[in-house]
């Protein structure tokens, strides 16, 4: 038996699924809305997958799900939504899905998939500590501020933090930021990147992102002394 999240706006189908996935033995942590499920559904919360509605009143569960993720909450996720053309289906994936159900279901089916994700497992990640994403506000905070962020950046942060210690490719960023098949040129990446690294220097965020020529990006800790506010690490690609 498993503990698991569910967070899922609407009563009815919220109902069925604790309702179901306790009768079968499991342990259920349930949100909401996406703001409840970033504050009951992080990091310190023991769960061993979550299932996830994308279409909530909030926020997009994908953009949840990333933030979570960046926090260093790795549980297997099922996405359970209404969405099911290939281009939701493929954005969910990059967003960090282990698995997809489109609305209406059988709650026999959603189980099995679950048992599988559990089964599965998440293995031990590393976490880049000391910055937190907000799905809701599209926002990064710190312990000595707040910047807002557009949904491309956001989600282009996102996806390089939820892999701490890993060299995210840029095909994978692309692919979390903009719609399935969006050309996008190598000086608009390194544009948004950019912007994004700006951004977190003015809060002295303790994580940067580092371009690895060729290849992507990686989130390194970086040691920072709010006192001194803001510095550039001169030894990085500007890119």
């Amino acid at each position: 038996m498993a503990t698991l999240g569910v967070c899922e706006d609407d009563a009815a189908i919220r109902k069925v699924l604790v309702r179901g996935l306790r009768q079968a033995g499991h342990e259920v942590v349930v949100a909401h809305d996406g703001r409840e499920a970033l504050t009951l559904l992080g990091a310190d919360c023991p769960i061993e997958a979550l299932v996830m509605d994308i279409g909530l009143p909030d926020a997009d569960g994908r953009d949840v799900v990333t933030a979570l993720k960046a926090a260093g909450q790795h549980a297997p996720v099922l996405f359970l939504t209404a969405l099911g053309a290939t281009h939701d289906l493929l954005s969910g994936f990059a967003a960090g899905a282990d698995d997809y159900l489109v609305k209406p279901f059988e709650l026999k089916e959603l189980l099995a998939r679950l048992e599988v994700l559990v089964r599965r497992g998440a293995g031990p990640r590393a976490v880049v500590g000391g910055l937190t994403l907000d799905a809701v506000a599209h926002a990064a905070r710190t312990a000595t501020g707040e910047v807002l962020l557009s949904p491309t950046e956001f989600r282009m942060l996102a996806a390089v933090l939820s892999r701490p210690g890993e060299v995210v490719r840029r095909r994978t960023v692309v692919a979390a930021a903009w719609p399935d098949g969006a050309e996008v040129s190598e000086n608009t990446i390194d544009s948004f990147v950019r912007k994004i690294r700006a951004k977190l220097d003015g809060i002295a965020s303790p994580v940067r992102i580092e371009t690895v020529r060729g290849v992507g990006f990686t989130a390194r800790e970086q040691a920072a002394d709010p006192a001194a506010g803001p510095t550039a690490d001169p030894a990085a690609d500007p890119a």
